[in-house]
């Protein structure tokens, strides 16, 4: 055992809404060469503490108790730890009052840099128990106190690891690993669900990805249950998958426009959650995300697409018809989170009026879930050392 003391000093209470994403770490009053309990801090920058250790004291975790002092719901008062490294292996935490105990079941004396990541942003965008979709703001920032500017440092700043973990999963799928990793968009028109794929996804290498965009069903699909045509395009092992819309359609607008009975859509929220737990159980780890926006801000997203010639091809006319069922999408997609964030497969909400903000969070969101499968470089089954000499001679 372990214990790990807490990084972050007493916070003054005017600034202590403003620290759950990447500004309380830093801020720590820490420099190369200073103590973290008792370990030389090699390297301090956003987000990222690095100590070098040796074996089992190899250990930092970040810790944040933040009160608000605004009205600004549940959500907004936390006490969390993210994650902890002993040995290079994931530690399990257990909360203390003012300190976190920590052990590691696998600790292996290395001699090694390890990373470990506060997850703020992540948190506050979590789904819980009493969540109200009313009660978000589109045009906030959770977790993020700077500007566009910022914030697409922060997304160009976090392309690397995200590209990193991602072929550490395709690596591991050859070697027999059985992970993988699934991206469920969900949002209404113009959200920016392509901006995501683009420009997140974008981040990483294509080979590992497989991304789908569910349009309507075809007669074929309508003839198979409502998961059929969802199954087939699931990520195989080590790959990466995106689905852009998704089974979710089944239970939001055919509640809204009553494609089915009110019995069926309410089985289906049944059949959803043993799907995605079935899927967890199969090594899927599965992000679910609805992009929220506002119906001010999509008006403002459809006429930008009608002004310019070459948006024209984006715009649908039916986008107005779904316009004008706003409310009672609002209402299915509560139904949505209230039946269907489990611990297997929680939604996250994230405000989608900036479309810079939104592209961070779901980046943010990738990485916890990579970070969260302990991903490793698959060992050579060949003798690498006996391969050099044979390179050697040739």
């Amino acid at each position: 055992m372990v214990q790990a003391r807490r990084l972050l000093p007493e916070l003054e209470e005017d600034v202590a809404h403003d620290i759950f994403g990447l500004q309380a770490v830093a801020d720590l009053p820490l420099g190369p060469g200073e103590d973290v309990r008792g370990e030389p801090v090699v390297e301090l920058r956003k987000g990222i503490v690095i100590t070098r250790g040796d074996g089992c004291q190899q250990l930092v975790v970040t810790r944040v108790q933040a009160k608000c002092d605004v009205d600004c719901g549940p959500q907004k008062t936390l006490m969390f730890v993210e994650a902890a490294v002993v040995g290079g292996y994931p530690a399990t935490v257990s909360s203390g009052a003012a300190n976190e105990e920590v052990s590691g079941d696998h600790c292996q004396s290395r001699d090694s840099v390890q990373r470990v990541y506060r997850g703020g942003m992540s948190e506050l965008l979590r789904v819980t128990p009493g969540f109200r979709l009313a009660d978000v703001d589109p045009d906030s920032t959770p977790g993020f106190d700077g500007g566009k500017k910022a914030g697409e440092r922060e997304l160009a700043a976090g392309a690397a690891e995200l590209a990193d973990l991602q072929e550490r999963l395709y690596a591991q799928s050859l070697f027999g690993g059985e992970k993988s990793l699934l991206l469920v968009l969900q949002a209404m028109d113009t959200a920016g669900k392509g901006g995501i794929v683009g420009h997140v996804v974008g981040q990483v290498n294509p080979q590992g990805v497989k991304a789908f965009a569910f349009k309507s069903p075809t007669p074929e699909e309508k003839s198979h249950d409502f998961l059929w045509r969802v199954r087939k395009q699931l990520p195989p092992h080590g790959y990466l998958g995106v689905f852009d819309r998704s089974h979710y359609e089944d239970v939001l607008i055919h509640r809204v426009r009553g494609f089915s009975t009110p019995e069926v859509v309410e089985q289906r929220y049944g059949l959803i959650n043993d799907f995605e737990a079935e899927l967890a159980a199969e090594g899927t780890t599965v992000v679910k995300v609805m992009l929220h926006i506002g119906a001010d801000e999509q008006k403002k997203r459809l006429a930008a697409r009608l002004d310019r010639p070459e948006k024209n091809w984006k715009y649908n006319p039916g986008d107005v018809d779904e316009r004008e069922l706003w409310p009672a999408y609002q209402d299915a997609y509560q139904v949505v989170f209230d039946r269907t964030s489990t611990p297997d497969a929680p939604w996250s909400v994230i405000p989608a009026n900036h479309k810079w903000y939104a592209r961070l969070s779901v980046q943010r969101l990738l990485l916890d879930a990579l970070r969260g499968m302990a991903l490793e470089w698959p060992e050579a089954d060949y003798d690498v050392e006996a391969e050099k000499k044979r390179l050697a001679a040739t």
